[in-house]
């Protein structure tokens, strides 16, 4: 990536007949690039949320705390950040028995 020596803004190639000029958006200067110029970009898609039934709770923290549905004491808990960054986490839980799960919000 290459930047405007005069304003510091990023070049973008332009085509022009034969040659390819690299120009400033913001202010407008331009040179001629000697080199092939080759612009590339990577489109990351949304994560899918997977659940799956493997071991990976027993690595999970647990907590005691009741469960709403069947009253069990203990269920395993993860915290995320669902709202604005100035928000306290969501707490998650799922029951240890009967694999309920609920969250609060901090």
């Amino acid at each position: 990536m290459l930047f405007c020596p005069q304003c510091g803004s990023i070049m973008q190639p332009k085509e022009e007949g034969k040659k390819t000029l690299l120009t400033c958006s913001s202010c407008g200067y331009s040179r001629v690039e000697k080199e092939d110029i080759l612009m590339k970009e990577t489109v990351r898609g949304k994560k899918k949320l997977e659940v799956t039934e493997d071991k990976s709770r027993q690595a999970m923290p647990k907590m005691q705390t009741e469960c709403p549905k069947c009253a069990a004491k203990e269920a395993y808990y993860w915290t995320q950040q669902t709202r604005a960054s100035d928000e306290p986490e969501t707490q998650f839980f799922e029951c240890v028995k009967c694999k309920n799960r609920w969250r609060t919000y901090g």
